[in-house]
């Protein structure tokens, strides 16, 4: 049967003309309909306690003000990607009794129905519906049958859709019973800042609190959890309580994880001030932006990216950098110039990384050959111009993942494995002051949330979250993350909505989902962690010239605004306020000073 094809309506008029003819001669079957002392037995059906008692897939319901049917609630699903909004809630139930289902609807492909009825399970459902409508549906529990789950949701792909009033008529089951004490609670893996937990499922249980010391941290659905934001060499206790409609059980008896030292505390690069300004430099090239000699680079700039190094050929791993052809740039300088210079800007407290990739640069480590290739070339260009670090701008198809590498934190793409060991081998090589850096794309990052790879039944496009196995291998290694926030399509944000660039509103979304962590392709099971906010800065164009979305410092200051102070976020929620938060990337410094400088002189003058 195929996931992605809508029922059909003929057999649906058929079924309807079946009825009509049979009400119609006076042959009505005796319907499965609850008797009229029966109780609503649904817990708010109508939506006035917010989401209690209703769980969404994929964080995908919320409750709304307007529309409404009644009340002063509404939920509303918005399906997206391979999730359809189903929200959900187990009512218990007496065996061998007749229930009614029925709820007010609105919106395209909206159904309702219910599971685990010990007989036929039940839906229905309507093509569209531009107001509120009325659907109804009956069934008879089985004989062992104590509780069923009932249902509302939409079809992938389609705008979002409204219900409300949901009720279930019949006879109500046996009081539940909150759930019992989870067992074998274990830290299954521990970073410098984090610690990943598990434990084994509890009967009845829809859902567990997770719990640092005295205090919950964590709301999750399934039965593991990564805690974040640890400090290095520090010992935690955690427990675990599971929790039903009925109420939460007593916590699981604890279990003690100590965070691992950190070199450097998560990359090396801490001696950056609390607020640093990156560029890129456009060393190797010039593209119409001029040239721009390393001596002549402001001292805002803090950390000033080579652009760029490439490959011999995409599979080679075979980096090489040298600097723009004087037919290009006839003001460059001559090598022993640059280093020079290199040297000046990292007495003045700089960094200089060396950056691959980029638009023209694609990388495919696909064999261990390239693997080994790839350090030995990259090592060979820090050395020769004494750099302090590495920045990855793997773009295009650098990074894909293959069919059924469907987990980011164990994956098995060779493009990806090869690069993570590659920048785990430099690291180790260089030290704990070894700088590293990533400038992903939204299409491989948050766009992690609603698509992985080529998805659980292929046909997506293999690179959609592609660098997230990468930023978490190496999260206790990474400096900075500054993602491009430009160049880009609509991204849908923790709020289910769809953000565009250009304005304030996307930097906030973009950077909430990297500061909050959130479920791969909509799987609760498997959360990014949030990174720490000195990890992460904002990638922005430095001019119109210089890529699509450019945003003007007056938006730009609202996003900092709003991330680091909680005021001028607009419409938006961000789940945090990150004073630390730790800057803004650009492309590029060359472009900067074509626009005279504006991108660096904000930024100046809103750090001071």
């Amino acid at each position: 049967m195929e996931r992605t094809r809508r029922p059909a309506l003929y057999p649906r008029l058929v079924a309807a003309l079946a009825a009509a003819v049979l009400t119609a001669g006076g042959l009505v079957a005796a319907a499965q309909t609850a008797r009229a002392a029966d109780a609503d037995i649904a817990r708010n059906g109508g939506f006035e306690s917010g989401l209690t008692g209703w769980s969404c897939t994929a964080a995908s319901g919320s409750v709304v003000t307007t529309p409404v049917h009644g009340g002063s609630g509404a939920l509303k699903g918005t399906p997206a990607g391979n999730d359809n909004a189903k929200c959900s809630q187990t009512v218990t139930v007496k065996p061998d009794s007749a229930y009614t289902l029925s709820s007010w609807v609105r919106g395209d492909y909206v159904y309702l129905g219910a599971s685990g009825t010990g007989t036929t399970d039940v839906s229905t459902w309507t093509q569209s519906s531009p107001d509120w409508q009325r659907l109804t549906t009956s069934f008879r529990t089985g004989p062992g049958t104590t509780s069923v789950t009932v249902y509302t949701h939409g079809w992938y792909g389609t705008p979002a859709y409204y219900a409300d009033d949901l009720t279930l008529v019949g006879p109500g089951g046996a009081p539940e019973q909150p759930p019992a004490v989870p067992t074998g609670l274990k830290a299954d893996s521990v970073t410098s800042t984090s610690v990943a937990l598990s434990w084994a499922p509890v009967a009845g249980a829809t859902g567990y609190t997770v719990h640092r010391g005295a205090a919950k941290v964590l709301d999750v659905s399934g039965t593991s959890a990564t805690v974040t934001g640890l400090s290095p060499a520090t010992a935690y206790s955690f427990q675990v309580a599971a929790t039903n409609a009925a109420g939460t059980s007593a916590l699981s008896p604890a279990v003690t994880a100590t965070t691992s030292a950190s070199g450097g505390g998560g990359g090396g690069g801490t001696d950056l001030p609390a607020h640093a300004l990156v560029g890129y430099l456009h060393s190797s090239f010039a593209n119409g932006s001029g040239y721009t000699r390393m001596a002549d680079v402001p001292a805002s700039w803090d950390v000033i990216n080579l652009a760029f190094g490439e490959p011999t050929s995409v599979t080679s791993g075979d980096i090489r950098f040298s600097l723009c052809p004087a037919a290009e740039c006839p003001n460059v300088e001559s090598a022993a110039e640059f280093k020079a210079a290199i040297k000046a800007k990292q007495a003045a407290g700089k960094k200089v990384l060396i950056s691959i990739g980029g638009a023209n640069g694609q990388v495919q480590l696909s064999t261990t050959a390239a693997r080994d290739t790839f350090v030995s070339s990259v090592s060979k260009i820090i050395d020769e111009y004494g750099l302090d670090g590495l920045d990855i701008d793997f773009e295009g198809h650098s990074l894909s993942l293959n069919t059924g590498d469907t987990d980011f934190r164990n994956p098995t793409t060779p493009v990806v494995v090869n690069l993570i060991s590659a920048i785990k081998t430099l690291k180790a090589k260089y030290g704990a002051d070894f700088v590293l850096t990533m400038a992903p794309e939204t299409f491989f990052v948050q766009l992690g949330y609603q698509y992985y790879g080529s998805g659980p039944w292929g046909g997506q496009d293999p690179r959609a979250g592609s660098y997230l196995p990468v930023i978490h291998a190496l999260r206790d290694d990474l400096t900075l993350l500054h993602v491009q926030d430009y160049n880009s399509g609509p991204i849908m944000g923790l709020d289910n909505q769809y953000h565009s660039m250009g304005g304030a509103d996307f930097h906030i979304a973009m950077t909430d989902m990297l500061l909050t962590g959130f479920p791969v392709a909509g799987d609760t099971t498997k959360v990014f962690p949030a990174l720490r906010p000195d990890q992460v800065a904002i990638g922005l164009p430095a001019s119109t010239q210089a890529g699509n979305g450019h945003t003007s410092p007056a938006e730009v200051n609202k996003a900092l605004n709003c991330l680091t102070k909680k005021t001028d976020c607009g419409s938006y929620q961000t789940h945090g306020t990150w004073p630390a938060l730790r800057g803004l990337m650009t492309w590029s410094i060359n472009w900067d000073r074509f626009n005279q400088w504006e991108f660096s002189r904000n930024f100046d003058a809103y750090f001071g």
